[in-house]
């Protein structure tokens, strides 16, 4: 199998060469969405209140207020706000991803906001590459929020993401719920979003104002304001912003999904307890954290 090296710099000022598999993920480049672009318009959002909710909801889920003296790999960094909140915990974190705009964000982000960190590597690299993975060590938490699935092999994703885990170390990820017929329908749109200029005029200009009309709808009949769920969206939803988010989920192709149970029976198989589990009835993620069995 091919190795690519692709090369990136690290907060040290030195450069680093990474193995990266040549045509890991899904090779259908007119197919796939631009996540990184995506990223880098999300990244001028980024503020100290999203850094904030961002850390909040790692603390959560992980069960802890500190990441003092962790390992931390941030698996598909995109804009880096997750690897910056997991830093201002107080952990050491690597993070990479597969698409180069979104090393460049996570880049932008570090040079802004801590310049002169010691704690914090960023690379190029897939995840499907196990030997990449490998080479950048073990872990006391691994962290790979709504990535896999987006891979073009996510079972794979899946498996390699436990690689660098140590022993007692936890997996926090957050994979698509499968909601069958729908996903499917889903999948349709996503795909035609990415074929081409007029795919992806066509399915923003249709579907996000239906979203939004949805949105308000619900909101209605709850009682509440449809505007109140734009100014609390950061705060309820990880510090990350509605229309980009909406933006990701229509493009984000490749797309697979996974229900609960089978996700949980995968890890028990290969030695990982389920920790923690949030799950959702709708098209979100479901979010579960795992640990390695010592």
């Amino acid at each position: 199998m091919t190795l690519a090296f692709i090369q990136t710099r690290t907060n040290h000022n030195r450069e680093y060469l990474k193995p990266m598999q040549a045509c890991e993920h899904h090779t259908d480049t007119h197919a796939r969405f631009g996540f990184g672009k995506n990223w880098q318009h999300f990244s001028a959002l980024v503020s100290e209140e999203r850094i904030a909710e961002a850390a909040q909801s790692l603390k959560i889920m992980l069960g802890c207020e500190s990441l003092q003296g962790c390992r931390f790999l941030d698996i598909g960094s995109g804009s880096g706000l997750f690897s910056l909140a997991a830093l201002r915990l107080g952990a050491r974190v690597v993070s990479f991803d597969y698409d180069a705009h979104s090393v460049e964000c996570s880049a932008a982000l570090q040079k802004k906001f801590h310049p002169d960190t010691h704690d914090w590597a960023i690379y190029q690299g897939s995840v499907l590459n196990a030997d990449f993975v490998t080479s950048l060590g073990l872990f006391d938490v691994v962290y790979s929020w709504g990535v896999l699935h987006h891979t073009g092999n996510m079972w794979q994703a899946l498996d390699n993401a436990r690689l660098p885990l140590k022993k007692d170390g936890r997996l926090f990820i957050a994979l698509y719920n499968d909601q069958g017929i729908r996903s499917h329908i889903w999948k349709v749109v996503k795909r035609l979003y990415c074929s081409s200029t007029t795919g992806r005029t066509a399915v923003v200009a249709a579907c996000i104002p239906a979203l939004s009309a949805a949105s308000a709808v619900l909101d209605v009949c709850r009682g509440t304001s449809p505007l109140a769920r734009y100014r609390t969206y950061a705060q309820k939803n990880r510090g990350m912003s509605v229309y980009y988010d909406w933006i990701d989920w229509l493009g984000g192709y490749p797309f697979e999904v996974a229900k609960p149970e089978q996700v949980i029976a995968f890890y028990k198989e290969k030695g990982l307890t389920l920790q923690t589990l949030k799950t959702t009835k709708s098209w979100g993620n479901n979010e579960f954290v795992f640990v390695m069995n010592g």
